[in-house]
């Protein structure tokens, strides 16, 4: 089951990220984190950016409503999203 918590301003999620993969992607629910896979490569943060303009893109929010707060250079990260409830992030991801 995906770990969704409600904060304040929005979610907070743990995602775990694949690099170098074919085409970005969202496969689903892996050990309670969501699984991303990113074209970009893990070098300089560039996964990370890519992850940020990717959930971005889809949830229609700006990108500086993402935010990485934790697991800069790991594969497994948490992020807050804000201005997005727990139902509209799972509508638009299309996990529900």
């Amino acid at each position: 089951m995906l770990q969704l918590t409600q904060v304040e301003n929005g979610i907070r999620l743990e995602i775990k990220v694949q690099p170098r993969s074919s085409k970005n992607q969202i496969v689903g629910e892996h050990n309670g984190a969501l699984k991303v896979k990113l074209t970009a490569p893990p070098v300089e943060g560039e996964a990370n950016q890519a992850l940020l303009a990717y959930l971005a893109s889809i949830l229609k929010i700006p990108k500086k409503n993402v935010v990485l707060l934790k697991g800069e250079s790991s594969r497994n990260k948490i992020l807050e999203i804000r201005g997005v409830n727990v139902e509209s992030f799972l509508k638009k991801t299309g996990l529900k």
